[in-house]
C-alpha cells in the first residue's frame, strides 16, 4: 500500500472513531465503559492520526511583492529605540497603578514619529505590523504612524481585517504616489486607487500646483461619496486662495449638508470671496455703533450660504442666526462701520445690553477662521487680567484657538506671563497650542510655578495633567535646572499627606524623561546612521 493508499484509510477510519470519542466524553466514560484517562489517550491517538492523514491543499498565488520604499530607515540606535516604544505601548495596555519615577513610553512615541518625519526616515520592516497594531489602538497616532510605514504598511493592512483602517486612513508614503507633473499617472492613480492613495495623492497634486487639486476633485466630483467628498473637500484648506472660489462656490449646492457648511466656511475664510461679501452686507445690516438687530428671518440666501437654521437646544433663533452672519463676514469690514478704529478700540467699545457676549464669540470664531492676529490679540487681552474679564470670551478653549493665531514667539509670551499671574492650573489648555519644545520664557515659567506649587503644599495629584504635558513639551535642556527638586522633603504645614514624597517622584520622572528625550533625538539624528 502506497503513502497515499495508508492516507486514505486513516481518514475513513478515524472519523468514525472520532464519534465514539466524542459520544463518550459527552455520555460519560461509567455509561459508556471505559476508563477516562483512556479516553484522553485515544483522542491524543485519534487527534494525530487525523492530522498525519490531511492532505496538503494547493498551494495558493504569492501576493505581490510589497512596494519598494525609496526613503532611508533610521539609524540602528533609534530603530532599537522605536522597538522599545512599541513594546513599552503593549506592556502599557495591561499595566496599572502608579507610575513611578519611570518615563512613560506610550507618551514618547508620538514624538519619535513626527521627529523621524522631519527626518524623512521609513519605519524598519521588521516593525511595520507593531506600529500598525498601535495606529489600531490610538487614532491620535494614525497620520504619523501610517505616514512612516508609507507604502508597506499599505500593502501589509490589505492581509489583516484589523488593519483595514489603514486603507482609508493613510498617507499612502512617498513611495507610491507618481510624481505630479506626470497627469496621465496622476489621473490613473485618482481614478483605480485606493482611497488613502487618492487623500495622499490630492495632498502632493496640492502641494506641486494649488489650482490643479479642485480641478481634479472636479473630474470624478459628482461619484464620489458623501463623506468622501467632504474630506476631499476639507483638504483644501492647505493652501486655500482665491483660485479655489469657483469650486467651493459649485460645492455650495452640493447635496450634503456637511459638505456645503465646509464649503461655507472655507469660503468665509477668503475675505475677498463673494459669498465674504454676502455676509459682510448681512451683519453689516445688523450691528452698528450704537445698536445690534438681530435677522428677523434665516431666508433662502442665507440657508445656500451655510447659515443653519436650527439653534442647539438653549439658544435663540435669532441670537443663532446673527452669530453665523459675523462670524463668516470678513473682519477687515468693521473698521469702516465703526469709523476706522481699531480692533483693540471695537473690542473695547459698549455693546447693546445683552449682546455683548454674543457679538464678541462671533469675533473670536472669526478671528480663528480668518487667522487674523490682530484681532485675536485685541480679543484676548492682557494674559495679566482675570481670565473672566477677558475682552473677548472667558472660554479657555476659545482662548487657546485664539492664540494659535499668533506668531510663536508670541504665543509662548503670552501663555508664560499668564502663569506668572494666574498659575498652571488655568493653563493647562493654553500650553498646549504651544510649540513644543518649551524653552526660555515659557519654559521657566512652567518650571517656577511647578516649584512654587510644591512648596505650597499644594494637592499634587491636581497637576498631573499639566506635568505628563510638561514631560512631552519643556525643552530637555531644563533637566538640569530640574534636579534639585528631585530629592524628597517633609511635608508643609497643612500639605496633603504624602505631597512631598509625591513631588518628589514626580520631578524624578520629570528628569528622566526629558533625559530619555534628549537621547532619542540625539539617536535619530543622521549623524547616528
Amino acid at each position: 500500500m502506497n503513502g497515499t493508499a495508508e492516507a486514505d484509510e486513516r481518514n475513513t477510519v478515524a472519523p468514525e472513531a472520532w464519534e465514539e470519542l466524542v459520544a463518550a466524553a459527552l455520555l460519560g466514560t461509567e455509561r459508556r465503559g471505559g476508563a477516562p484517562l483512556a479516553l484522553l489517550d485515544a483522542a491524543a491517538v485519534q487527534t494525530l492520526r487525523r492530522r498525519a492523514g490531511l492532505r496538503p491543499a494547493p498551494a495558493g498565488r504569492l501576493p505581490q511583492p510589497a512596494p519598494r520604499d525609496p526613503r532611508p530607515a533610521p539609524p540602528d540606535a533609534a530603530r532599537r529605540r522605536l522597538a522599545q516604544l512599541l513594546a513599552g505601548r503593549a506592556a502599557a495596555g495591561s499595566a496599572g497603578g502608579r507610575r513611578g519615577a519611570s518615563p512613560d513610553l506610550t507618551e514618547l512615541l508620538p514624538q519619535w514619529l513626527a521627529t523621524a518625519a522631519r527626518h524623512g526616515y521609513r519605519a524598519p520592516s521588521a516593525l511595520v505590523p507593531a506600529l500598525l497594531d498601535a495606529a489600531r489602538a490610538r487614532t491620535d497616532l494614525r497620520p504619523q504612524a501610517l505616514a512612516l510605514a508609507g507604502a508597506r504598511g499599505l500593502w501589509l493592512a490589505r492581509f489583516n481585517p484589523d488593519w483595514r483602517f489603514a486603507l482609508r486612513g493613510g498617507t499612502g508614503g512617498a513611495g507610491e504616489l507618481p510624481d505630479p507633473a506626470d497627469r496621465e499617472a496622476v489621473v490613473r492613480l485618482w481614478e483605480e486607487g485606493l482611497f488613502a492613495e487618492r487623500v495622499a495623492l490630492l495632498g502632493v497634486v496640492r502641494a506641486h500646483e494649488a489650482a490643479a487639486a479642485p480641478r481634479l476633485l472636479a473630474t470624478t466630483w459628482s461619484t464620489e461619496r458623501a463623506e468622501d467628498r467632504l474630506m476631499f473637500l476639507d483638504s483644501l484648506r492647505t493652501g486655500l486662495s482665491a483660485a479655489d472660489e469657483p469650486f467651493l462656490e459649485s460645492a455650495l449646492g452640493d447635496r450634503s449638508r456637511n459638505v456645503r457648511a465646509t464649503a461655507a466656511e472655507l469660503l468665509s475664510a477668503l475675505p475677498g470671496s463673494a459669498l465674504a461679501g454676502r455676509m459682510a452686507e448681512r451683519a453689516l445690516a445688523c450691528v452698528g455703533p450704537r445698536s445690534v438687530t438681530p435677522p428677523a428671518e434665516c431666508d433662502a440666501g442665507m440657508l445656500r450660504d451655510g447659515v443653519v437654521k436650527r439653534p442647539p437646544a438653549g439658544r435663540g433663533e435669532r441670537a443663532w442666526w446673527l452669530g453665523q452672519l459675523v462670524e463668516a463676514a470678513p473682519l477687515d469690514c468693521w473698521r469702516d462701520r465703526f469709523g476706522g478704529l481699531g480692533p483693540a478700540e471695537i473690542v473695547a467699545l459698549p455693546v447693546t445690553e445683552g449682546w455683548a457676549e454674543e457679538l464678541h464669540a462671533a469675533w473670536c470664531r472669526a478671528a480663528v477662521r480668518q487667522g487674523d492676529a490682530e484681532w485675536s490679540k485685541a480679543l484676548l487681552g492682557p494674559p495679566s487680567a482675570p481670565p473672566a474679564a477677558g475682552p473677548g470670551t472667558a472660554s479657555l478653549a476659545e482662548r487657546a484657538k485664539l492664540l494659535e493665531t499668533l506668531p510663536e514667539d508670541e504665543r509662548a509670551s503670552w501663555v508664560a506671563e499668564f502663569i506668572r499671574a494666574h498659575g498652571l492650573s488655568e493653563a493647562f489648555q493654553l500650553l498646549g497650542v504651544c510649540v513644543v519644545p518649551w524653552s526660555g520664557a515659557l519654559g521657566r515659567a512652567v518650571v517656577e510655578a511647578l516649584d512654587s506649587a510644591r512648596e505650597a503644599g499644594s494637592y499634587p495629584w491636581s497637576f498631573s495633567g499639566v506635568m505628563g504635558l510638561a514631560e512631552r513639551c519643556l525643552d530637555p535642556t531644563e533637566a538640569a535646572h530640574l534636579e534639585a527638586l528631585t530629592s524628597g522633603s517633609q511635608d508643609p504645614p497643612d500639605a496633603s499627606p504624602g505631597a512631598a514624597a509625591y513631588w518628589a517622584e514626580a520631578f524624578q520622572r520629570l528628569v528622566a524623561t526629558l533625559r530619555l528625550r534628549a537621547t532619542m533625538l540625539a539617536e535619530l539624528a543622521p549623524a547616528h546612521a
